[in-house]
């Protein structure tokens, strides 16, 4: 089926007059394996996104939606896929490039070829114009200092760039910038999807704001750098969800994370996508995934 078929059936299905819909997909490395079951509770829901955002792991399970029909098999490959996944496939660490990091001569601690290879294998398209889904991913420009919105150019290229944990994986030069993972300022990309003219954002999450997160600080030093990542933006979002609700009528779905699962751990993907399912089914039933009961 071609792309503007799809788009027309989505624009069909839609209610005269109902508000452009987006979803907006959050980083947090082994954690998005949440959003694969956040995404099975809205598809079986008959709930779809006009848009997809996404920075991080956000990026990577954004991008698999956007080629794909909205559906909840849909969500079971993302789920199928987010099972199957070891650190391995995404963060080996090898002797030889640590080494070569420590002694100055890179920039990074992994190269970024097993993520390649797991974007070629996954994503159903080459370039970010072609998604069925229109699809926005967000990295950070590490020159200027700014968030960079992508939107067009090549797909995996894109998805790498927002996916980049600074000093952890290399950055992409994308357009004369030089990217990273995006979120280093904004890990939940509310503010996009309000620009780009959404008027009804499902927020899926991976940390809860104001969650304290682990009851102590992880000893591994990868470990220890995603988590400081993920507590620096975590702050960010609480303030986002309270600016941008009068803008956007934004619907968060909690992230079910009781057994404190680090970034890292890539070792308990179908416990959180279980979770995730069932706390977003009660989310969108009881209406517990609007954001006043966060900003009292």
């Amino acid at each position: 089926m071609s792309t503007s078929t799809n788009m027309a059936d989505l624009a069909a299905g839609r209610a005269a007059g109902e508000p452009r819909t987006a979803f907006v997909l959050a980083g947090g490395a082994a954690l998005g394996a949440m959003q694969a079951g956040m995404v099975h509770a809205l598809y079986e829901r008959g709930i779809a996104p006009d848009l997809l955002i996404g920075t991080s792991a956000g990026a990577l399970n954004a991008a698999f939606l956007a080629s794909r029909p909205a559906t909840v098999a849909t969500a079971q490959e993302l789920a199928a896929l987010w099972r199957g996944l070891r650190r391995s496939d995404i963060l080996p660490l090898r002797p030889a490039t640590l080494i070569g990091a420590l002694a100055g001569r890179r920039d990074h601690l992994i190269p970024d070829r097993a993520l390649r290879r797991l974007a070629a294998r996954h994503l159903q398209f080459e370039r970010l114009e072609q998604a069925v889904i229109p699809l926005h991913l967000i990295a950070f420009d590490l020159l200027a200092g700014t968030e960079v919105r992508l939107s067009d150019g090549p797909l995996t290229d894109a998805v790498l760039a927002a996916a980049a944990i600074p000093g952890v994986l290399p950055p992409v030069r994308w357009r004369g910038r030089l990217l990273a993972d995006g979120g280093i300022a904004d890990n939940t990309p509310v503010s996009h999807a309000v620009a780009l003219g959404a008027r009804r954002i499902y927020v899926l999450l991976t940390q809860n704001p104001g969650d304290r997160g682990l009851p102590r600080p992880p000893r591994a030093a990868l470990a220890a750098a995603v988590h400081a990542v993920t507590v620096l933006t975590n702050a960010r979002l609480h303030g986002d969800l309270a600016r941008y609700a009068p803008s956007a009528e934004l619907i968060v779905l909690p992230a079910a994370n009781p057994g404190h699962i680090t970034p890292t751990d890539f070792g308990h993907a179908g416990q959180l996508i279980t979770r995730a399912l069932t706390a977003a089914r009660t989310a969108l039933a009881t209406d517990a995934g609007r954001p006043h009961w966060m900003l009292r």
